[in-house]
């Protein structure tokens, strides 16, 4: 068997020696930052690359080392680096002023063509990120059913408050939750035949954190059927699926939440999260229509989003460029499952589109606990040699394909991931 203590400890080594300005960095930034961050998923051993630099699919660090990125900041980053109609709104935003602390056109122009993608949203609201739409989203469904317990699934995340995984201890909105398996309906009726105060079933139509985990056939109408038979609500987080169409997962499975959270890259890399659904439940919002709830932000409506939101919608995120994608995305994941047959140790890959995972465990899997054997160790060689070979995906081995990642680096990945796992010799 491999040692990986000793694989690890080699790969550390050489990782650190070709970048004494990052490691520089990081013990200054460990001085005045935890951990030397401010975003625990950027953590990695031995410490992490600083970047100085980002132009389409490609990153360069302190060190004047260039990366191919096919991580697309954890899904946020799908338009690519510094997509140049983004840019021009963004600097003509800026010559206009900003912190209006009023209101202003791109808002209304952003939501109606968020409104006009999405068929299960008939109104929206904006936040600053996915997990203040999730947690927004959830206080909704609450105060419209008058019930306080949120059903979610083991493994799943959806923000930095709402994390239900493994790998350190669990931070959690004070809610009331009951747990079910992913794809598997039978716990949650289980579920609702022990609790009869379940608010609302919170799912991402794939899991993103729990390791690009895609809803089986027939489970998503499933929870569908389930939250009407009891009278609950079903809310979608669609921060990362929401790439898979114009419409995100709801139009291409054709399942219609109630509610929908949002986030990541549709404002064309601006800070952003978004939370809507049927109007009725909307209406909770606005005096006008008996609404009592408030919803603060100081930054909800803030120009620079609003304007890149408005330009990325308009001209970049178009129903043919997300198409492209998420094709280029299932042609790349079939290549890389061929690749993995001929690993030294079991492999497998996951995903939907232009979002795939790679995992030290065998398949098939259908919900995290079908990835409680897999090697941690070797996954993180996987990802050094990776690294040592000019390619960056996240250490638990995430992609998320951007606009800017063409064929040809596609070719350079297979080509890579080749090579890399050619070294995890059992």
């Amino acid at each position: 068997m491999t040692d990986w203590t000793a694989r690890l400890a080699e790969v550390h080594a050489r990782y650190a020696a070709r970048r004494p300005e990052s490691a520089a960095l990081f013990e200054r930034a460990s001085k005045v930052l935890p951990a030397g961050s401010t975003r625990s998923v950027l953590d990695m051993r031995p410490f992490p690359f600083r970047v100085v630099h980002a132009e389409g699919a490609r990153l360069t660090d302190a060190d004047g080392i260039e990366y191919l990125d096919l991580l697309g900041d954890y899904s946020a980053g799908l338009a690519g680096h510094h997509p140049n109609t983004v840019a021009d709104a963004l600097t003509a935003a800026l010559q206009r002023g900003w912190n209006y602390g009023a209101t202003h056109t791109d808002e209304i122009r952003f939501a109606e063509l968020l409104v006009d993608r999405f068929p299960a949203i008939d109104q929206v609201r904006f936040t600053n990120s996915g997990t203040e739409a999730n947690l927004m989203a959830i206080q909704l469904a609450r105060h419209a059913t008058g019930r306080d317990r949120i059903l979610v699934f083991r493994g799943g995340y959806h923000g930095g408050l709402l994390y239900f995984g493994h790998g350190g201890e669990a931070l959690q909105a004070p809610f009331a939750y009951v747990f079910a398996e992913f794809n598997d309906l039978a716990s949650v009726e289980a579920a609702f035949a022990e609790h009869t105060d379940i608010a609302a079933i919170v799912v991402e139509p794939m899991m993103g954190s729990g390791g690009c985990i895609l809803a089986q056939p027939g489970f998503l109408a499933g929870l569908r059927t389930v939250a009407d038979a009891h009278g609950s609500l079903l809310v979608f987080d669609e921060v990362m699926t929401s790439r898979m169409s114009s419409g995100g997962a709801q139009l291409r499975t054709g399942v219609h939440p109630d509610l929908t959270a949002l986030g990541k890259y549709l404002a064309g890399g601006m800070t952003f999260g978004a939370f809507g659904g049927r109007a009725d439940l909307m209406a909770a919002f606005d005096p006008a229509r008996g609404g009592t709830l408030t919803h603060g932000g100081t930054y909800n409506n803030n120009v620079l989003t609003m304007a890149g939101g408005v330009a990325a919608l308009s001209e970049v995120l178009t129903p043919a460029a997300l198409d492209a994608v998420f094709d280029r995305g299932e042609t790349l994941r079939a290549r890389v499952a061929e690749v993995l047959t001929t690993a030294p140790i079991p492999m497998t890959v996951t995903g939907w589109g232009s979002m795939m995972n790679l995992h030290t465990a065998p398949g098939p899997v259908r919900n995290p606990a079908d990835l409680a054997g897999a090697d941690q160790d070797a996954k993180e060689v996987l990802f050094h040699e990776l690294l040592e070979r000019g390619v960056y995906t996240a250490p638990r081995g995430l992609m998320a394909l951007s606009f800017a990642v063409t064929d040809d680096d596609c070719d350079r990945f297979v080509d890579a991931l080749r090579d890399s796992i050619a070294t995890l010799v059992a």
